[in-house]
Order: C-alpha cells, then sequence, then structure tokens
C-alpha cells in the first residue's frame, strides 16, 4: 500500500521532470554530436554546462535582456569547446585529456563569473523565458511548451547546418578522418568547429536550466556526461529502428532524455536514496552501451561458422 500511495503522487511530479527532461535533451543533443558525429567523448561538457548557466545568471542581474543573456552564454560555450579543440589539433593533447583539462578550468573560470559558488534570480525582478513555476500552467511560457519549440527549432537549424559542405565536411571528419585528409579536408578545423557548436548547445542548456531553477551553481555540471549519454544510448535503443532522418535522430536524443528523467522520478517516488542517483545513471549507461555487445556476442546467429562447416563437409 505504501508503494501505491507513493506512486499515486507521481502523476504531479512528471510535468517537472518531462520539463527538466527537454532542458537536458538540448545538451544530451551537444553530446551526440561530439559522440556519434566526431567519434569523440567530450568531457568538456562538465564545464561548459555550469558556464552557461553562470554567463546567463550574471547578465541577468546585470540588466540584460533575457534573449541577449542566452546569445552570451551560447557563445561562452563555443569559446569552451574552441579552446578544447586547439589544445586536441594544435597542441596534440589526446581529446579525452583536452576535455578534461578544460573542464578543470572552466571551474575556477565559473566561479570567477558568478563571484561566489551560486547566483539567484528571482522569477518575479526578471523577464525570464522559462521557469519552474509555470511548469503546471497551460500557457506558452510553460517550460514544457517553450523549450519544445526551442528544440524544435534548433534540430531544424542544425538540420540544416549538417546539410551543408562544411556541415558534410565535419560528419565525413568523424566517419573516416584519413580519407576526408586524403580528400583535401581540413580536419583538424571541422574538428575544433565540430567541438565548439556541441559545447555552445551544451551551455544553452545550461543557461535554460538555471532559469528553470532560478539559480547557477558551480557544481551544476557535474555528471553532465553521463546524463546526456544516457539519454544518447536510450534514444537510440528505443528508437533507431524507426528514426533513419538525421534530425528525427536528434530528437530521439531528447525524448531518452525525457524517457531518463521520468525513470529518475519514479524512482525517486518510490522511495530510492537521492545520494545514489550518480551511480544509478552511471548503471543505466554501462548496461545500455553493453546491450550491442551482448547481442553480438551471445544472440547473434552463428551464420559464418556455419557456412565454413557446410564448405569443410
Amino acid at each position: 500500500m505504501d508503494v501505491i500511495a507513493r506512486l499515486a503522487n507521481l502523476p504531479g511530479a512528471l510535468p517537472g521532470a518531462c520539463a527538466q527532461g527537454l532542458i537536458w535533451g538540448i545538451m544530451a543533443i551537444g553530446v551526440y554530436l561530439t559522440y556519434r558525429i566526431l567519434d569523440v567523448a567530450d568531457l568538456t561538457v562538465d564545464g561548459s554546462f555550469g558556464t552557461g548557466g553562470a554567463v546567463c545568471v550574471m547578465c541577468l542581474l546585470s540588466g540584460q535582456n533575457v534573449w541577449v543573456s542566452l546569445f552570451m552564454a551560447l557563445l561562452a560555450g563555443l569559446l569552451a569547446g574552441f579552446v578544447t579543440g586547439i589544445l586536441h589539433t594544435f597542441m596534440g593533447i589526446p581529446a579525452i585529456l583536452a576535455g578534461i583539462l578544460t573542464q578543470l578550468s572552466l571551474y575556477s573560470i565559473n566561479l570567477k563569473i558568478m563571484g561566489k559558488a551560486n547566483q539567484a534570480i528571482n522569477v518575479d525582478k526578471y523577464s525570464l523565458l522559462i521557469s519552474l513555476r509555470w511548469v503546471k500552467e497551460f500557457a506558452l511560457h510553460n517550460p514544457i511548451i517553450m523549450v519544445i519549440i526551442v528544440t524544435a527549432a534548433l534540430i531544424g537549424i542544425l538540420y540544416w547546418f549538417f546539410g551543408t559542405e562544411l556541415g558534410c565536411a565535419i560528419r565525413a571528419t568523424g566517419s573516416n578522418p584519413a580519407m576526408s585528409r586524403a580528400q583535401g579536408i581540413n580536419t583538424n578545423f571541422n574538428i575544433v568547429m565540430g567541438l565548439a557548436v556541441s559545447n555552445g548547445l551544451v551551455a544553452l542548456s545550461g543557461a535554460l536550466l538555471s532559469q528553470y531553477q532560478g539559480f547557477a551553481d558551480v557544481g551544476m555540471g557535474r555528471g553532465a556526461i553521463v546524463i546526456g549519454l544516457a539519454a544518447v544510448i536510450i534514444g537510440e535503443a528505443l528508437f533507431s529502428r524507426i528514426f533513419h532522418n538525421f534530425a528525427l535522430k536528434m530528437a530521439a536524443v531528447s525524448l531518452g532524455a525525457i524517457i531518463y528523467y521520468i525513470v529518475i522520478q519514479l524512482v525517486l517516488t518510490l522511495g530510492f536514496d537521492a545520494n545514489l542517483l550518480k551511480l544509478l545513471s552511471a548503471s543505466v549507461v554501462a548496461i545500455f552501451l553493453a546491450v550491442p555487445y551482448w547481442k553480438g556476442k551471445y544472440f547473434s546467429k552463428p551464420v559464418k561458422k556455419a557456412k565454413e562447416d557446410a564448405k569443410n563437409a
């Protein structure tokens, strides 16, 4: 009966879970660009997510318009990705280490931007795009509706961009760097560009989350890469057979983030220890990453071996 009573509270928490999933879904799309398109595990996102939130909040506190604040957060993310790209391509540092170095640097930079560990904004004093207070209102400023519009616009822009000559060159670089170089493509430039675009999206997501929750914190991006990978893996596992278009694949990643947060909300509602959420997230990612390997090793039909046995007979 206790479980049923707890589950009765779940519908009231679902709007908030969906709103957070949509916001983190934008970050997950950024992770998808590096993880699937560039074939790079970029750990910069743990820092650039917080940078976006810090820049957005401080711009709002200084009297800037919400759209200017979001744009400045986007630029800060682009710059963070650019630094990681330069460390990797120009200085020859492996991509994963370059991301760690940038992430560590951004912790100090985020502290410097905010002046302290966190900064808060009041929804009554500042004109915000989204806020937790509006999550149950049936209106355009409802975070779910607003973030769906923003996500759709971003997917449309990215779909157009990756269909251009530069976008195709970035995709080719991630697919086959050696062949791309042989075709005269500047792979180093494309890697830097891809990392910049990815972290720009991550920072924009952090800016939206800071508005939604009403504050920015220096540690708000900690573990973002795990959440991003969880959204990517869940989205691919559930929708890869029906979503083949590039735009739909990005939409699947966003849906994966929503599903992830609904599952997290369900687990919390059932009384799961909130201190173990990071462990749960890591476990989910590990299991979903292992599923393709397990399928290939333990459940695939031994076609080649059967053919060889038939020939030898």
